[in-house]
């Protein structure tokens, strides 16, 4: 499915939908497993990165062989898409959702490719998120200086003029891992919310306080990003197995324990932004 309802659905009932970025088969496998378990709606994404490495058509292969006995909707989605063509390639591969991310770029030229990516997809009858402000850190291939946080009349501005069906927004969040304790300004976030109308967006999860996370979904986000730390709950698990049986040739072995850490994780944030039992 999209995640035009989904985010409708929790902007409505005050919760928010988990969207995972997910690597390869064990990871779509253990992202909707724990999904299936708690009965939430959910969101994988891929980041250009990681269609990079594998492709839009091998990660939409896998995601609706996956969906497609599942208990709970599931939606695919281009996460930090950073072109038009890009885009393109997703939704002709069958993607049901596209991020476009012009964030990096002066904001007129934002807007313009923007206007083009949201006009292709919603002739698909696809759902468009955007991204105004910069979210710092660095997260595949994404690479921020700082944070420029959003500001809520210009967001006003944007929505305005792209038609957006969700906007990701910066408030002080950061990819990958944090470097102490990140400020995170939720004063912000609930001025945001006053003027747009719009599901919003939380990236740079990955290792935020559960209660911050919870506080951001009760002001208003709607879709909140978790990549960075299902990484590291795959690796570690696989680092695991290998140190306790170092004579492993069989990559089903150590594939097993690393579904397992991810779904575990899944479940977690899950039960933090309130979509448990709302498939």
């Amino acid at each position: 499915m999209t995640t035009k309802k989904m985010l409708a659905d929790a902007q409505a009932g005050g919760y928010a939908v988990g969207a995972f970025n997910v690597e390869n088969m064990e990871m779509v496998q253990a992202v909707i497993a724990a999904a299936e378990e708690l009965c939430s709606p959910v969101i994988l994404q891929t980041t250009p990165g990681t269609l990079g490495y594998a492709g839009v058509e091998m990660f939409f292969a896998m995601t609706r062989a996956q969906a497609a006995t599942a208990s709970v909707g599931v939606a695919l989605h281009l996460d930090h898409g950073n072109s038009f063509d890009l885009a393109a390639r997703a939704v002709q591969a069958g993607y049901t959702s596209v991020m476009y991310d012009g964030s990096q770029h002066p904001y007129e030229d934002n807007v313009a490719v923007s206007q083009r990516v949201t006009q292709m997809c919603h002739a698909m009858g696809l759902p468009v998120e955007l991204e105004l402000g910069t979210v710092g850190g660095k997260e595949d291939q994404l690479r921020s200086k700082g944070v420029a946080y959003t500001d809520p009349q210009q967001a006003v501005d944007f929505v305005e003029k792209t038609d957006p069906d969700s906007l990701a927004v910066a408030i002080g969040t950061a990819h990958g891992i944090y470097k102490g304790v990140p400020h995170i300004d939720v004063d912000l976030l609930s001025r945001i919310r006053e003027v747009v109308s719009i599901p919003l967006v939380l990236h740079g999860s990955s290792g935020l306080d559960d209660a911050v996370v919870a506080q951001c979904v009760k002001r208003g986000v709607c879709k909140v990003n978790f990549a960075t730390e299902l990484r590291i709950a795959y690796t570690k698990a696989v680092r695991e197995h290998l140190q306790e049986y170092s004579g492993t040739i069989d990559p089903k072995k150590f594939g097993v324990p690393a579904r397992h850490a991810v779904a575990e994780g899944v479940k977690a944030r899950i039960a933090i932004i309130g979509s448990e039992g709302k498939a």
